[in-house]
């Protein structure tokens, strides 16, 4: 009997511990709690969403990138999608691959905190359509990853980057049947101060 309860705990806990890592997620506390807020919102479309490393370290170069040129632009060094494939993150073939393409990327600046930022996320309609799944093309997407970065010598002082995207791997299914792609390239949020 007593080693009945011992093994049991263990295994949970281990369980426990794999399954909600969420580290992958953000780079710091205030990025793991816009997943987190994007995760479990009531309007979310998607029944899972996992956090990937590849992601978050893409998000973070390219927040650091914004805070260096105090800009909050999408094209900033390439497309979206550019980049995520330069980071070895592999997208779906039909996602775009010209300047402009963007599946994948939800920026914003000026937002000093998880909760206000995913406030106003979510009063644009591209980006609460993406990061909420309100279009079919976006309810596959089921990997993210998010930066927060803040330099008090740059323009903007804060800056957000979230990808939300899917992935082409074997264990995933591959849909090219959409009758329309969706490219959210010129939109981006800024508080006004």
């Amino acid at each position: 009997m007593f080693k009945i309860y011992f093994i049991i705990p263990f295994i949970v806990f281990t369980k426990f511990s794999v399954a909600n890592n969420t580290d992958d997620c953000g780079n710091n506390e205030q990025a793991r709690a816009l997943a987190k807020l994007i995760k479990i919102d009531k309007n979310q479309k998607r029944n899972n969403i996992r956090c990937n490393i590849i992601l978050t370290k893409a998000a973070e170069d390219k927040a650091k990138k914004m805070s260096e040129f105090g800009l909050v632009l999408h094209n900033l060094g390439g497309s979206p999608n550019s980049r995520l494939r330069a980071a070895n993150y592999e997208l779906p073939d039909y996602y775009g691959t010209d300047f402009n393409s963007n599946q994948v990327e939800a920026i914003s600046g000026g937002y000093t905190d998880a909760d206000e930022v995913w406030d106003a996320f979510k009063r644009s309609d591209n980006h609460r359509i993406h990061l909420l799944g309100e279009h079919e093309f976006y309810v596959e997407q089921d990997e993210i990853g998010i930066a927060f970065i803040k330099n008090l010598s740059s323009p903007h002082v804060e800056y957000w980057v979230v990808y939300l995207t899917k992935g082409a791997k074997n264990n995933k299914i591959t849909s090219d049947h959409f009758d329309e792609i969706p490219n959210k390239s010129m939109f981006f949020l800024h508080k006004e101060k």
